[in-house]
């Protein structure tokens, strides 16, 4: 999965520090930290967080996907392209 985030200049600059610290990529990092932070939730704050985002303002604003955008053949094109 892919998540695009804007940040803050300083933040990224501390994010780029702490992965550089750790001697992992910032993806590792942001990976790792993820990974703990989930790992300490429990069921039912998972359950709210969800509702919390279904309820997202902006996720309101998304458009919704076409048919194309999640057929299987869009899905996996890419990978099949690469195994031609």
């Amino acid at each position: 999965m892919t998540i695009k985030l804007d940040l803050k200049p300083e933040i990224e600059a501390r994010l780029i520090a702490q992965a550089t610290i750790q001697g992992v990529s910032v993806d590792r990092y942001l990976e790792s930290l993820i990974e703990r932070h989930l790992a300490t939730q429990t069921e039912p704050e998972w359950k709210a967080l969800l509702d919390q985002l279904g309820r997202s303002p902006s996720l309101a604003k998304a458009p919704p996907l076409s048919d194309e955008a999640i057929s299987r053949e869009s899905i996996y094109r890419e990978r099949e392209d690469q195994l031609l």
